[in-house]
């Protein structure tokens, strides 16, 4: 790797904590207005106002529900229909391919890659398998406290503490590492 593209991936990381929650709510805030994107906010509970303030919305997961479901539809119905067409069985002078009859099979197909889809989705969202491993974390933050780790390019980390400042933290935390946040 070239020292100009190591210089422009270099990141280093603060880690600030807050005692109030809506000191951790303002901070996040500012930081997202002055375009910091990387950000991860800890909590000792879940806690609407931080993911509003991250800009999170609605979980990505139901869409691949929707896409394994519709993908099991159109499954169902094509296992059922090809079987049909390759192994035709005429009854009575009924039609080959009689749809009502193969709406069970698609139900069940629909339900099944639905589910694998979801699974799939969550585990995707949730980054399992973490390859990485190096999650920054303090054990304070299950005992009441807020948390921001925020990364960003060395020459921005002076803009970043003055902003982990204004709201009075207990404590920041500087991680020259630059680790990958959660």
């Amino acid at each position: 790797m070239s020292a100009a593209k190591a210089a422009d991936t270099a990141r280093e990381g603060l880690l600030a904590s807050y005692e109030y929650l809506d000191s951790t709510v303002d901070t996040i805030t500012e930081l997202r207005e002055k375009g910091f994107e990387e950000i991860t906010a800890f909590a000792p509970f879940p806690e609407h106002h931080i993911e509003h303030a991250l800009g999170y919305h609605h979980s990505p997961v139901r869409l691949f529900t929707l896409v394994g479901g519709l993908t099991g539809a159109a499954a169902g119905f094509a296992f059922t229909v090809f079987t049909s067409m390759d192994w035709p069985l005429v009854t009575g002078g009924k039609p080959i391919v009689a749809i009502p009859a193969y709406v069970i099979p698609a139900f069940e197909m629909t339900i099944l890659f639905g589910a694998l889809a979801t699974v799939i989705g969550v585990l995707y969202n949730m980054r399992i398998p973490d390859l990485k491993g190096d999650v920054v974390y303090d054990p304070e933050f299950s005992a009441g406290k807020f948390g921001i780790y925020v990364t960003a390019p060395p020459e921005q980390m002076a803009t970043v503490r003055s902003i982990l400042e204004t709201n009075e933290p207990t404590q920041i935390q500087t991680d020259p590492k630059g680790r990958s946040h959660g």
